[in-house]
């Protein structure tokens, strides 16, 4: 082999060449391998921000009635449910959705925004929040608003079917033990006498406006088609029910104070400010006295979220009261709490007779033990009361 120097020459500019051509590949390579990862970053942008999040509630949004009950969060059954009609008072404007109507009341969450783009509001509020926070912890959060129509309105019958909002993966149970949220359910039972006596002082009021709209029947235990609110003192609500009445009286309705209310229920407001818990800044969380008569039943219906766990302490339970969430049935013990999962189709039933009186529970919404911290900073700020 001849290895003079032009030969070594030839060689090494045939080298030097072969190495251009290799750069000028690799440089080629990467801009395609870039220009790749640009085009999917902006169709799964769309994905996420349009498709996936617009249609979630696309049936929801030309399905409104009229006959829930403001700031309950909860769903009222209209015409033809059970063979009972509506309440009076109220004018249904919206279609049925598996035997629910939607309420249009202001004060409601749910009803107010949900036609108006919900699901791209919660998904661009979620991205307002990343941006000033973190996306850290947002899995779940990022996949329930992303994945809202996989679990809400499907249109099939379902057991636990949150009508705002589903957290995935979160362990569900229409009953909780009163370990889930231990250091709260004793707190609220160690102020049972407190809760009890502050109840009795604003009870009396609509007691005896209830028996005046009857012409003087029983304080407040007898039937009746569900009371109109003009029989109430202020502070009061009284709620649609297929037969008898439920009255509550808010300290904190879809996470807004009630500065009057409060301050007539000092004790209980305090007891909410040591509640560990308690979903106080987002739209999820509530606090009242609720009521209900003898001969009253609360027609089933889904809370709004599976985020939350909704325990009732019982202050007032006389013999023949149920509650059925999931299909399981309990009775409220008084002194006692009971916590369960209100995204769960669930009723309630006060089968006593007048003398029995009305079954009385202090109801306040508690964070579901199994949302982490970050989580419930993300939820306050994307469901925040006005948002």
């Amino acid at each position: 082999m001849d290895w003079s120097l032009e030969k070594m020459r030839e060689l090494v500019a045939g080298g030097m060449q072969s190495m251009r051509e290799c750069e000028s590949s690799v440089v080629g390579t990467a801009l395609c391998v870039v220009l790749l990862f640009v085009w999917y970053c902006y169709r799964v942008g769309r994905e996420q921000s349009i498709p996936g999040l617009r249609g979630s509630y696309g049936v929801a949004e030309t399905r409104r009635g009229s006959l829930a009950v403001p700031g309950t969060g909860s769903l009222m059954p209209s015409d033809g449910v059970g063979g009972l009609g509506r309440s009076k008072g109220r004018q249904c404007t919206g279609e049925e959705l598996n035997g629910f109507a939607y309420c249009q009341s202001p004060e409601c969450f749910r009803c107010t925004h949900a036609g108006e783009g919900l699901n791209q509001r919660l998904y661009h509020s979620l991205q307002d929040y990343a941006k000033r926070y973190t996306w850290a912890g947002m899995g779940r959060v990022h996949k329930g608003v992303r994945d809202q129509g996989r679990y809400l309105l499907s249109g099939r019958p379902s057991i636990q079917k949150p009508e705002v909002f589903f957290l995935p993966d979160l362990p569900s149970a229409p009953f909780f033990s009163r370990d889930a949220q231990k250091h709260d359910v004793e707190l609220l039972e160690r102020s049972f006498p407190a809760l009890l006596a502050e109840f009795e002082s604003v009870y009396r009021l609509p007691a005896a406006a209830a028996a005046a709209a009857r012409g003087g029947g029983g304080g407040g235990s007898g039937g009746g088609g569900g009371g109109g609110t003009s029989s109430l003192p202020p502070g009061w609500k009284a709620n649609s029910t297929p037969r008898g009445q439920w009255w509550t009286f808010y300290l904190v309705n879809q996470g807004m104070p009630l500065a009057m209310n409060a301050r007539r229920c000092p004790r209980a407001w305090r007891v909410l400010g040591q509640l560990r818990t308690f979903i106080a800044n987002n739209v999820f969380g509530n606090a009242c006295f609720s009521v209900i008569t003898p001969g009253a039943a609360i027609a089933e219906h889904y809370g709004p979220t599976n985020v939350r766990l909704r325990c009732h302490l019982g202050l007032k339970v006389p013999a023949g009261c149920e509650l059925v969430v999931g299909g399981e049935p309990q009775c409220w013990s008084e002194g006692s709490c009971l916590l369960f999962d209100d995204s769960f189709l669930h009723t309630v039933f006060h089968e006593g007779t007048a003398e029995d009186g009305p079954r009385v529970v202090f109801m306040v919404d508690l964070w579901h033990p199994n949302v982490a911290a970050a989580e419930r900073q993300a939820l306050d700020y994307i469901f925040s009361p006005g948002h």
